[in-house]
């Protein structure tokens, strides 16, 4: 294994591209070689700021900085072509999620990378956001005993009036498919690492805001394995208590026979033990980067991956199955019935 750092190329800089190109350029063993975006001029402010070179073109990247690995960090509707690109010069690559606009186009993406025999990780964070790997730990040591219920309340109150995410994703609002493909997909994601497999959803979805195109609130119950349940219970246009309302994005209760882990919307977990009195569980992580240096920590565990062997979560053909997820949830707020998996 070579001791060179592994070069990295980003395409995007746009708004959530930016925590990618600060993870990259923070991370030990990983150089931040290039930056991608049509916007020629957020192109070269970004790669200015790390030390990279700037391009508009995706072809002339790859021929020039040759990376060793491409984050793909742009909308949806550019990732199937983009994929295709870096996956036929055989590279290794993570892409944002949404994975693509439809199931069917995930497929496609997926399939292409594994005929090249190159590497697809999925950017899906929030697992990685520290309040959840110290959840896992926890599970993991039977701090909760035996787990059988979660609950999330998703309020990150940016979601109100015509303004709506015009001053960070603008494409938010036009996006057919937006509180389930969008955000609450991060969280059908985030169960499954926490409680295990999906084996059916009842969904009831509705738009509360006249001014976009898709949903934007919707309560969705979620059957695991070993009779375990969830909740989901979202919208976007009301917040919670927190400074900072898209830390968390909302708030979890995690329930097992021992007792109850809360996580508040400042990142704080508090345990109550069955019949006794909640306390704070205390837990060390960082406020820096997104939620917690959540896009350093997936990008860490890909690079250790890449350089070391490592074991690897958020592969893009794991990743299939909550898009599998995400078609029972619309399919059931549409036909108002139940839907196995």
């Amino acid at each position: 294994m070579s001791d060179r750092p592994l070069k990295v190329a980003v395409i995007g800089a746009g708004y959530f591209a930016q925590f990618h190109h600060d993870a990259w350029a923070r991370l030990p063993g990983a150089e931040l070689v290039a930056i991608a975006d049509q916007d020629g001029n957020r192109a070269a402010v970004a790669s200015s700021s790390h030390g990279a070179k700037a391009f508009t073109n995706v072809e002339a990247m790859l021929d020039e900085a040759r990376p060793d690995l491409v984050d793909i960090a742009t909308p949806p509707a550019s990732h199937l072509e983009l994929v295709g690109s870096v996956a036929a010069r055989g590279l290794p690559a993570i892409c944002q999620k949404p994975l693509a606009p439809t199931y069917d186009e995930a497929v496609r993406v997926v399939e292409m990378a594994e005929q090249a025999g190159s590497l697809l990780v999925v950017h899906e964070n929030f697992r990685f956001q520290p309040w959840y790997r110290e959840m896992a730990r926890l599970i993991k040591a039977r701090h909760l005993g035996d787990l059988h219920g979660v609950a999330f309340r998703l309020r990150p109150g940016d979601g109100q009036g015509a303004e709506a995410y015009l001053g960070r994703q603008p494409y938010f609002q036009t996006m057919e498919r937006f509180l389930v493909h969008e955000t609450a997909i991060h969280f059908i994601d985030t169960f499954r690492y926490l409680l295990g497999e999906v084996t059916g959803v009842m969904a009831r979805l509705r738009r509360l805001n006249p001014h976009i195109a898709g949903e934007d609130g919707g309560v969705i119950m979620f059957d695991f394995k070993g009779q375990r349940t969830g909740l989901f219970d979202g919208n976007r246009l009301n917040d919670h208590v927190a400074e900072n309302t898209r830390l968390t994005m909302g708030e979890m209760w995690l329930e097992g026979s021992a007792g109850v882990l809360r996580l508040d919307g400042s990142g704080g977990l508090y345990w109550k033990p069955h019949g006794g009195a909640e306390a704070v569980h205390d837990y060390v992580w960082q406020d820096q980067g997104f939620a917690g240096d959540s896009v350093y920590a997936l990008q860490k565990h890909v690079l250790a991956h890449l350089t070391q062997g490592a074991p690897l979560e958020n592969t893009a053909r794991d990743y299939l199955r909550n898009l599998k997820i995400e078609e029972a949830v619309y399919r059931s707020s549409a036909e108002g019935c139940y839907i196995a998996l």
